[in-house]
């Protein structure tokens, strides 16, 4: 709880509330890792949020020239890092010692619309307006917050206030605009546990008002919303029953219904007392009849009982749903707004809580299809059921449906803003409900909250594209590439949006535009020369393209290992018979450049490989096997350098004993589906053949699955985040 003078993060200053802010602290924006394909740092200031809150501009033509000295370098300081709260708090906290109200104005607007969770700074705002005389203004700021954050109980309180200040009382109109913020409120806020001032300032109002029905009405909603003060609506409403008549109080309905009741049970009663007695009235003289239109203080008595006999059931009921969730309340420590991270106690609180609200709907779901399966003679045959009559039922029912699992991740979405799991969390609760739904909370958490976090920008895209708007896809990732360059997932996912899409030209251009742009960084432009040589390979079917794209990749980056192996890839695929100086020619290439001994002793297998597989002259197989020998010994001088890297293959090539004949131990697969992709070893040992400088040594590394990951690997894992989690 904040001192009494002291500002939260909402902009309250001295309000000995629970809801106060802690202190004012920034949190750091998300980076990206290389694992995310990114070599530069997020681009925060060109995230700009919407900014169109109001209808016209606060009218600041008066005071707009002779702006505070020190504002225009606290308005740059905060628009040069947008989401650094401290540098906003600071400008507006000067705003307001200077007492400057167009630079205020100015300062709240650009500040609230990038963080409009902030109920104390709409407050702040109303206040502004209200003392310099823009009473509607002030109305409209109110208005304009509550749809930022529609579950503010201290705003809607704010509102409500100002309202009650400001309008005229005596026209007839006023009560019932009144009544209907009321309504409104409740209805966007009253689930809310700390809703307790919210009911109780509506409570007195109509009191006020006269209207003790209307009164008896709010308080018989409130005992069914489960609130931190329960108690305290059921003694209010003892309270109220007692000092009122009930027919002043109750429904007609009600009143009808619970005084025909008393009366005949009062009647009963009276007959019971009198046959113990031993007294008989005389034929036709009747009980003594009470005056029409009034009832005796005995009947108001009994009526009182009965009401109270009736709302006990529903305190019960709500006590017990009050107790459930004490617990999960008393966890969250902070249910407002702050860029403070959370601590873990309170973001394991709000999953556990939503996971047990999520529980209790389909508990409730799965009991109400039960009671609707149920047949007549089930019916009948329940005493339960016959006894409690309908209507009672449905009194004591404390309200429990999807509307609550909604109210309780909105809530959560207050306090967790800034974390993307809850966000993602709640768009696949609503997926299986409305696509404009969940379109709406993209909107909200890329738009407003999370703009500098790339998963959920893509999968937002990945949503529009899944529902057909492709336009909408492509306008979000294009958005997403902008305001953040340099991150390579962005461009993938619009190549790949592109190829999905049929317009693989397009794709092409965004892969060779990235080739282009990123020739500083040798990092990322070999990556993308390796993807754009990918497209032009496998769906282009033009190797030619693909091999000049890496050649000239290599120019950049001649000690780039992976454009080798990619070039190796594509002069393998082309025809046998014009591949095989080609692919001499890239191996060549590779053992002159500043590769690792593993890469040239790789690439110079792989050439083998394919010497062996497809030359159609022993000769030829010999040399190169020669050449290849040779450059085991200068590397490494042992065939170990060569097959380092994996020690599944030294135990395909050496027993236990450590024989190199223990890969004949191996036993080849039984199933006759399975192929049999290593040919049985040679009569001779592996050693032996390779120290006579035979071709028998050839099987040594040949048997070994050398090329398991043969390949360019994706050190970026640019299909993070492709999806929501599931």
């Amino acid at each position: 709880m904040a001192a009494e003078g002291e500002m939260n993060s909402n902009g309250d200053l001295g309000e000995p509330s629970a809801m106060e802010a802690a202190e004012v602290s920034t949190l750091p924006p998300p980076e990206m890792s290389d694992e995310n394909g990114c070599t530069d740092s997020a681009t925060e200031a060109s995230a700009q949020p919407e900014t169109a809150f109001f209808s016209a501009p606060p009218d600041t033509e008066d005071e707009g020239s002779d702006l505070p000295a020190d504002f225009e370098r606290l308005w740059n300081a905060a628009h040069d890092n947008p989401r650094d709260f401290t540098s906003w708090t600071d400008l507006l906290q000067y705003c307001e010692q200077e007492g400057h109200i167009g630079a205020s104005q100015r300062a709240l607007m650009e500040f609230l619309a990038r963080f409009p969770l902030c109920y104390g700074y709409w407050k702040k705002f109303a206040d502004l307006e209200r003392r310099a005389g823009n009473n509607d203004k002030a109305a409209e700021v109110c208005v304009q917050g509550l749809q930022s954050i529609p579950l503010s109980v201290d705003l809607w309180i704010h509102y409500i206030n100002l309202l009650l200040g400001t309008l005229d009382m005596n026209l007839p109109e006023s009560p019932k605009h009144i009544r209907s913020v009321f309504e409104d409120a409740v209805v966007a806020a009253g689930l809310d546990f700390h809703s307790n001032r919210l009911w109780d300032l509506y409570f007195e109002w109509e009191k006020e008002q006269g209207d003790l029905r209307n009164a008896t009405a709010v308080l018989d909603r409130v005992l069914k919303v489960p609130t931190q003060h329960y108690n305290t609506h059921y003694e209010k409403f003892k309270v109220h029953l007692n000092n009122s008549d009930p027919k002043e109080t109750l429904s007609l309905e009600e009143y009808e219904e619970v005084r025909a009741f008393c009366r005949e049970s009062q009647k009963v009663e009276r007959a019971e007392q009198a046959k113990e007695k031993g007294e008989e009235r005389p034929p036709g003289e009747e009980e003594p009849a009470t005056p029409e239109g009034t009832d005796s203080e005995e009947l108001m008595q009994r009526m009182r009982e009965q009401v109270l006999v009736r709302r006990e059931k529903i305190y019960q009921e709500n006590e017990n749903e009050v107790r459930k969730r004490w617990n999960f309340e008393d966890t969250i420590k902070r249910p407002y707004f702050h860029v403070k991270p959370l601590d873990q106690t309170q973001l394991r609180g709000w999953h556990a809580y939503l996971d047990w609200e999520v529980a209790q709907l389909k508990k409730d779901t799965q009991d109400h299809n039960k009671d609707s399966n149920k047949t007549d003679a089930d019916v009948k045959e329940d005493p339960e059921v016959t006894a409690q009559p309908q209507r009672e039922m449905e009194e004591t029912k404390v309200f429990c449906d999807d509307h609550r699992v909604r109210f309780l991740f909105e809530r959560c979405l207050i306090a967790c803003a800034l974390y993307e799991e809850f966000w993602t969390r709640y768009i696949q609760y609503l997926e299986t409900c409305s696509v404009d739904e969940v379109r709406a909370v993209y909107k909200r958490a890329c738009d407003i909250h999370l703009p500098s976090t790339p998963n959920i920008h893509m999968q937002r895209a990945t949503f529009e594209e899944r529902h057909g708007d492709l336009a909408e896809a492509r306008r979000v990732l294009e958005a997403l590439d902008k305001n953040m360059p340099g991150l390579a997932v962005v461009r993938l996912r619009r190549a790949a949006l592109e190829r999905r899409a049929g317009q693989l030209e397009q794709s092409e251009a965004l892969l060779q535009e990235a080739v282009t742009q990123s020739k500083e960084k040798p990092t990322l432009h070999a990556f993308y020369s390796i993807k754009l040589a990918r497209l032009f390979l496998k769906l282009g079917r033009n190797p030619s393209r693909a091999r000049r794209v890496l050649q000239e990749a290599l120019e950049i980056s001649p000690d780039n290992d992976k454009l080798h192996l990619n070039l190796l890839e594509v002069e393998l695929s082309a025809e046998t018979w014009s591949s095989a100086e080609a692919v001499q020619q890239c191996v060549t290439r590779a053992l002159e450049a500043p590769l690792t001994p593993h890469t040239k002793i790789l690439l110079s297998q792989r050439g083998l490989q394919f010497v062996e597989e497809y030359s159609n002259s022993i000769q030829s197989v010999l040399s190169v096997y020669e050449a290849h020998q040779k450059l085991i010994k200068e590397l490494g001088g042992t065939k170990r350098e060569a097959e380092s890297g994996d020690e599944g293959r030294e135990k395909l090539s050496k027993g236990d004993g450590g024989s190199a004949n223990g890969a004949s131990e191996q036993v080849p697969p039984t199933d006759p589906q399975v192929p049999i992709t290593m040919p049985p070893p040679p009569p001779m040992s592996i050693d032996a053949g390779a120290q006579s400088g035979g071709y028998g040594g050839y099987s040594s590394w040949y048997q070994q699955p050398q090329y398991s990951s043969y390949g360019y690997q994706n050190t970026w894992n640019y299909n993070q985040g492709y999806y929501p989690p599931s």
